[in-house]
């Protein structure tokens, strides 16, 4: 299949667009092609049950590596988006219909590998009454029931505020809640033309109001044009919101006819954003290339789960951040 025929298959609203040439990426950002046994074991599985990843629909760079560890971030409800975002190589079009079978599926996949942590994420499901909601309840039940010493985090939508919806899905109690503000809020008209900036910072307030005792996670993507400036924004906000963890990844291309990459961020500003992070307050903090947000997910729970523990107790700035950067802590 050509990359035209991806993009007319896959983003049917991209395809008369003029193309923004792939930039050749620099050596830091570069990854091998997945082949190890233990990659293509976790594939099987992934087949064998009829699961959908985000790994492979938004052309994760991480595949490999998290593949041959076993670790895959499952997308539920489909593998067809509602919305069309700029930057995401999701599908986007007519949605699949729900499988309801699907919660067992990912309950017996936990099983199996014997996954510590798991991520679920899902595509934007707007021509749903809830957003897909009551789903990811009843995949986080599932879950809990075959498997209730592994940890559960979530991706979703913002859920375009339907009533009850964030509520269903608070009340089924993931460890973590993650919702991706992906840019600044300047360039949402253009790279998140589907969302509202302020819609999505409300929703991860109010899963704070709701239940203090689930971690919140947000990340954004930088090398779309924003700047550093509002970048630092962006980190207040979202303590504003009191969310615990912030991840910056860098943007990469999937086709000539999606976002074009304004700049590759070097990984010096990277650390340079860590730092001014850890200083607004965040519990933890991942900034470098390659972060995507459920990269180290497992690892990462850990560690923020040890920092809350830490912060509770009193100890003092300099314990805390060294305790959150230790290799393994906690595990």
């Amino acid at each position: 299949m050509t990359v035209t025929d991806v993009v007319k298959h896959r983003h049917p609203e991209k395809r008369n667009r003029p193309d923004n040439p792939i930039q050749r990426k620099p050596s830091w950002i570069r990854v091998k092609a997945p082949t190890s046994k233990e990659y293509q074991n976790t594939r099987k599985l992934m087949r064998d049950l009829d699961l959908v990843t985000v790994c492979e629909e938004a052309a994760c760079p991480n595949i490999g590596e998290c593949w041959s560890k076993g670790h895959a971030t499952v997308m539920i409800l489909g593998a067809v988006c509602t919305r069309a975002c700029a930057f995401c190589n999701v599908a986007t079009g007519r949605p699949d219909q729900v499988d309801p079978h699907e919660p067992d599926k990912i309950a017996e996949m936990v099983e199996r590998v014997g996954l510590r942590h798991i991520v679920i994420t899902s595509v934007d499901r707007d021509d749903l009454a809830d957003g897909g909601a009551r789903h990811f309840a009843d995949v986080i039940g599932a879950v809990r029931d075959r498997a209730p010493d592994t940890t559960i985090e979530i991706l979703t939508p913002d859920f375009r505020g339907k009533r009850g919806a964030l509520e269903v899905v608070v009340k089924a109690r993931p460890d973590v809640f993650n919702h991706n503000l992906e840019t600044v809020p300047r360039l949402y008209p253009s790279i998140r033309p589907g969302s509202r900036y302020f819609t999505s910072l409300k929703l991860l307030a109010e899963v704070k109001e709701l239940d203090p005792s689930i971690f919140t996670k947000s990340g954004i993507m930088v090398g779309l044009g924003e700047g550093k400036e509002e970048v630092y924004q962006v980190m207040d906000d979202l303590r504003a919101a009191d969310v615990d963890f912030m991840t910056i990844g860098q943007y990469l291309q999937p086709t000539a006819k999606h976002a074009r990459v304004d700049r590759f961020v070097e990984p010096a500003e990277f650390q340079a954003y860590e730092g001014v992070a850890r200083g607004k307050g965040f519990l933890l903090i991942s900034a470098s290339p390659l972060t995507r947000s459920s990269y180290h997910a497992d690892s990462d729970f850990s560690r923020l789960r040890a920092a809350r523990e830490a912060k509770l107790a009193g100890l003092p700035t300099m314990n805390l951040v060294d305790l959150i950067h230790q290799p393994g802590a906690a595990e």
